[in-house]
């Protein structure tokens, strides 16, 4: 019988070949494989999955040196166990001697036993020849991200390209969201200490707390009851800046998975009339869900954005906030594959795509309100050039530049329409945020 080391190699063998041959998302090939181990093996699962992912480039540079003849495309999952082995070699606590045959018994467990000599050889000459200590080849594996992804940062932040792609290779760190009806941040901090938790508070997001190792969040005090959510606190700016003119009927489009407007409900304390609109209804089974953990509801309609035409009852919003989807290149390091499903072409739909949904939305929010523009990415294309160009386009548009509160300037950076927040700036995550007014006349 197979050990669980093994096993939980070969499974994350299967998650990694999954996202790098098949094009799954790393979220989805996980769901499929952890529920086939043990819920104590499913934390190496990941550990080594997102890992591999995270390095994908330098680790395959290493492979085409161990390896004279490319493996065969059946064998591609052995390619995948292979990135593996070096990963934990390279990278891991896992003890050598561990890694090296708890890898080789993967490849029998993934029913290909003529190619364990081959595995075997290739980490033993990895280590033997420390091809860990060989400087990078090309650009790509030195930072291991694809060549257009390099030049589009490089092109669009040409002083911080580099932070940025280190950023993307880092590990986050688990953010929380403190429900403000409940309590307070500081509170909730010293709820954790008496846990044995540590945590760390940032000043001008005050909802937030940043754990100092990420937790199951049934181990969190008051996470079932709704007490706190799991949220970055980039992503939480959202909500507090929406809310600012207290505005009675809010439109949160494109809402799932419900942490934006599970924010809005808390804060606004039921003195918010919320809609959320997402077009996808697995999803919009996670808004309720969240807003269920909270105990808090709005009105859930499945419906297009940029078709309010099939779902808006006509009466218009005070504030509405546009989370468009994008390349989501700003959380890169939560989701690495994102650096191999997601194409230089992509760009330019998705931002076709922002710009369609927001004038769409246009229409539907009252003289004098508000819309927050929101994104999880850091390309211009997406971000400040939709803006613009929706302003200039726009008369009754205009740009209100005030920041919710000042204590957020020194994280977030001025663009031509709008604000970013770059990756790893105090441990958030990407996002890039403008809020649109909309003249009365």
């Amino acid at each position: 019988m197979a050990s669980a080391g093994a096993r939980t190699r070969a499974a994350a063998a299967k998650v990694v070949d999954a996202v790098v041959s098949e094009g799954q998302s790393l979220d989805a090939a996980i769901a499929v494989h952890e529920t086939q181990l043990p819920p104590g093996e499913r934390s190496l699962l990941r550990m080594l999955a997102y890992g591999t992912l995270r390095h994908h480039w330098r680790l395959q540079e290493w492979i085409g040196e161990l390896i004279n003849r490319p493996l065969k495309r059946r064998d591609s999952v052995i390619n995948a166990l292979l990135a593996i082995g070096l990963f934990q070699l390279c990278d891991t606590r896992i003890p050598d001697h561990a890694a090296v045959s708890q890898t080789v018994e993967a490849v029998r467990q993934l029913r290909r036993p003529k190619l364990a000599g081959l595995v075997n050889a290739c980490l033993r000459r990895f280590q033997r020849e420390d091809l860990a200590a060989r400087s990078a080849g090309s650009s790509q594996s030195r930072f291991n991200h694809p060549q257009w992804l390099i030049d589009r940062l490089k092109s669009d932040w040409p002083d911080d390209a580099d932070d940025i792609l280190v950023a993307n290779n880092a590990r986050a760190p688990m953010w929380l969201r403190v429900n403000a009806a409940r309590g307070t941040a500081a509170e909730y901090k010293g709820r954790l200490a008496v846990e044995g938790i540590g945590s760390s508070l940032l000043d001008g997001i005050p909802d937030a707390v940043c754990l100092s190792e990420p937790q199951r969040v049934d181990d969190l005090p008051g996470f079932t009851d709704g007490d706190v959510s799991v949220q970055d606190g980039a992503a939480q700016l959202a909500a507090r800046w929406l809310l600012g003119d207290k505005p009675r009927r809010v439109l949160d489009a494109c809402a799932a998975p419900g942490g934006k407007s599970g924010h809005v409900l808390e804060l606004g304390n039921g003195n918010v009339d919320l809609t959320a609109i997402d077009n996808d209804a697995n999803r919009l089974e996670r808004v309720r869900d969240n807003h269920e953990r909270i105990g808090l509801g709005a009105t859930i309609v499945q419906g297009d954005a940029s078709k309010p035409e099939e779902w808006w009852d006509g009466a218009p919003f005070d504030a509405i906030l546009l989370d468009a989807p994008c390349s989501a290149s700003g959380v890169i390091r939560r989701h690495p594959d994102i650096k191999l499903l997601r194409r230089d072409t992509d760009i330019e739909a998705l931002s076709a795509l922002q710009a369609e949904i927001l004038q769409a939305l246009w229409p539907l929010l009252a003289p004098g309100g508000r819309l927050l523009y929101v994104t999880c990415s850091v390309f211009r294309a997406e971000n400040d050039d939709v803006v613009q160009a929706f302003i200039e386009a726009n008369g009754d548009a205009v740009e209100d530049s005030v920041l919710p509160n000042n204590n957020i300037r020194d994280l977030m950076r001025r663009k031509a329409c709008g604000y970013q927040v770059l990756p790893g700036t105090a441990g958030l995550d990407g996002f890039f945020y403008a809020c649109l007014v909309k003249k009365v006349s």
